[in-house]
């Protein structure tokens, strides 16, 4: 037990130093992109008016209620006592709108859309990548160079691929959007039809991104089991072939879980490509108008969101793994 407490405590020790630099990072890096929101703000509120004073009256207003007149350490620690109560602030690029709203609204998007891609490409990728190591022949020839093209093909170049083909030239999938430009959001069937119909394009081009990566790891990780001394000595012993094989797949199976994880960590980073290509109204896209805007409460909120996602899976994963893998396990009596 001495050996576990070791381990975890170095575990959290480096999660709350990561986390703390993390939040510094993600909110001085945005403030220091030479855009000055509040001076757009003022710009558009103020265009017609000739009178100089009025408008830095307008700028200085603005400027309070935003907090940018104060030094950037006192804006940093309001940052972090509001972020605790889920307060980040008003937006500048949706003024007065609230980005915790804008995220709240987001968010459900982003992971209805990611979260089942990434299970649906990890679940195929890992079956395929298994089957043609254990098969190999004729199966595996087919198998590795589809799995090597997919990987290799980058995540834009996939939905622009199926944007084109199947909603430019064969008009089968809408383009754009989450739901008909037309709509409304509710819970009739029409409305939830034309989410399904627009969540295709979107859903396949990560899936198969995704498939092809998997495939390739989990083929090279079963390989390298079904080639270890512990399966030949296992089949010298007269062991069936079934709980072998078995055994190969779990231990070939921990990488490709830490690969599942760090990317169900980081979807809403990914969410981005795939968001902006096909204007989906997720957080991968709120993010990408708050850098365009310069707009400092939405990027490090959403930033500070995916930095966390990323250091808790991370975190978890480790824990899981000082019980289940028994090197990790062996690592704490040494």
């Amino acid at each position: 037990m001495k050996g576990y407490r070791k381990y975890f405590g170095k575990k959290i020790l480096w999660f709350v130093i990561t986390f703390v630099v993390a939040v510094f990072l993600n909110f001085f890096l945005p403030r220091l992109m030479p855009a000055d929101p509040v001076a757009a703000i003022t710009g558009k509120l103020t265009s017609g008016i000739s009178d100089a004073s009025a408008v830095q009256e307008v700028y200085e207003r603005y400027a309070e209620e935003f907090g940018t007149n104060k030094p950037i350490w006192e804006q940093f620690v309001i940052f972090c006592q509001k972020a605790v109560k889920g307060d980040f602030g008003l937006s500048f690029s949706q003024y007065p709108r609230s980005v915790s709203d804008i995220i709240g609204s987001a968010i459900g998007w982003t992971i209805a859309l990611q979260l089942p891609a990434i299970l649906v490409g990890w679940l195929l990728g890992n079956i395929l990548g298994a089957l043609a190591a254990y098969l190999r022949k004729g199966w595996d020839r087919v198998l590795l160079p589809t799995s090597l093209f997919l990987s290799n093909v980058p995540a834009f170049g996939m939905a622009v691929v199926l944007l084109v083909v199947f909603g430019v030239y064969l008009k089968i999938a809408p383009i754009a959007g989450g739901y008909a430009y037309d709509m409304i959001p509710n819970l009739s069937w029409k409305f939830i039809a034309s989410v399904i119909k627009h969540y295709q394009l979107p859903f396949w081009s990560i899936v198969l991104v995704s498939i092809g990566g998997q495939a390739v790891g989990m083929r090279s990780m079963s390989i390298y089991e079904l080639n270890a001394d512990y399966v030949k000595y296992a089949r010298f012993l007269g062991i069936k072939d079934s709980k072998i094989v078995g055994y190969v797949f779990r231990n070939a199976m921990l990488p490709q879980v830490t690969g599942l994880a760090l990317s169900i960590g980081t979807m809403i980073g990914g969410a981005l490509v795939a968001e902006i290509i096909f204007s989906y109204p997720g957080l991968g896209s709120a993010m990408y108008a708050g850098v365009t805007a310069a707009d400092y409460p939405l990027i490090s909120a959403t930033t500070l969101i995916i930095t966390l996602m990323v250091l808790v899976v991370t975190f978890l994963l480790d824990i899981i793994y000082g019980f289940i893998d028994p090197r990790v396990k062996a690592a704490q009596f040494d």
